[in-house]
């Protein structure tokens, strides 16, 4: 597992619908590994990589993080935003932002009457503006900004404000680098304004036509001190491989094959149940007449925060169970 040649993935910006830089950085990599790319009009990258069998599988990672689009900029030069994605807002108010430009600003909030008024509506980006003329020679309504966390890493885990799902694209470039044969036709798609609404999941499914689908993205890890159990995932148990989420309930023979799949080649693993949340998963599942979907998943702490959390371990059984689906022949 290599992050140093690929820390771009976690570092370039990329609200949902201006995902072109980190897009750019993937492309770059991958172009040489694989025999054909595709831009898709919403944003999506698709990389095939051919095979000798006849089936088709896409797996997909979103490349889009939640940001913030300004909508007002006052008098006094403070702007004014709107979600681009769901943010908590307890997770919000001092963070710094990243605008696409490189202009960071910070999100402050008017005066408090009681925790109660902890709302988004209150809060505004200060970036250090005289006024308004001023603040409008750096940043225009309909500008789109993210929470600022470069990533950092110990010998266990790694943490930023991206992870979600940078992660997941880590993982694809991964097993592109060091896949030998693949068996079928693998189509790695780096989706676009997932979100958002699952879009680029969902035009680039319906191109693709898979037979398989496979969502590669993070899962609530439910494993923290008096914390909500969101789900069953927790850190450092494995690849997490999907069973259900608020928005797709998973084959039963695809998520058992993932698991013996695991089985076989010893890759540490664990069934993945959440009560909220979904991915790519549910576009694939409902294109056209009906594609066979499921995910294999990152067990993520603090999802949507400054401080999304994965452990390496967990990373790398990601990688080799997403390896093993595309090295061995599918038989569902």
């Amino acid at each position: 597992m290599n992050i140093q040649n690929k820390d771009f993935v976690f570092s370039d910006f990329g609200v949902s619908g201006r995902e072109d830089r980190v897009r750019d950085g993937i492309e770059r990599f991958a172009r040489p590994l694989v025999d054909e790319v595709i831009h898709e009009t919403t944003g999506s990258l698709i990389c095939l990589k051919r095979g000798s069998g006849s089936r088709k599988i896409m797996i997909s990672a979103h490349m889009d993080v939640i940001g913030f689009v300004i909508t007002h900029i006052d008098d006094r030069g403070f702007l004014r935003f709107s979600e681009v994605g769901h943010q908590t807002e307890f997770y919000l108010l001092g963070r710094r932002v990243l605008f696409e430009s490189g202009m960071i600003g910070v999100i402050g909030i008017e005066k408090l009457e009681g925790k109660g008024n902890l709302r988004k509506e209150k809060m505004f980006i200060d970036i250090g503006a005289r006024d308004r003329k001023d603040a409008e020679q750096a940043i225009r309504v309909g500008d789109m900004c993210a929470v600022f966390a470069p990533y950092a890493m110990t010998d266990r885990v790694i943490t930023g404000g991206w992870m979600d799902d940078r992660i997941g694209c880590f993982v694809l470039l991964e097993v592109l680098e060091n896949l030998k044969n693949a068996h079928n036709e693998v189509y790695f798609v780096f989706s676009s304004q997932e979100e958002v609404g699952l879009r680029g999941a969902t035009t680039s499914a319906y191109r693709i036509e898979p037979h398989v689908g496979i969502a590669v993205d993070v899962t609530f890890a439910s494993d923290l001190p008096e914390g909500e159990p969101v789900g069953s995932s927790v850190l450092g148990k494995g690849a997490a491989i999907k069973f259900m989420d608020q928005s797709v309930i998973v084959p039963r023979r695809l998520a058992l094959h993932l698991e013996k799949l695991a089985a076989k080649y010893g890759i540490p693993h664990q069934r993945d149940v959440i009560r909220r949340g979904g991915t790519d998963a549910h576009a694939m599942q409902l294109s056209r007449g009906g594609v066979l979907a499921g995910g294999i998943s990152v067990p993520t702490r603090y999802v949507h925060s400054s401080g999304e959390m994965c452990a390496l371990d967990d990373v790398q059984a990601c990688i080799e169970l997403v390896n093993r689906v595309c090295e061995d022949p599918l038989d569902l």
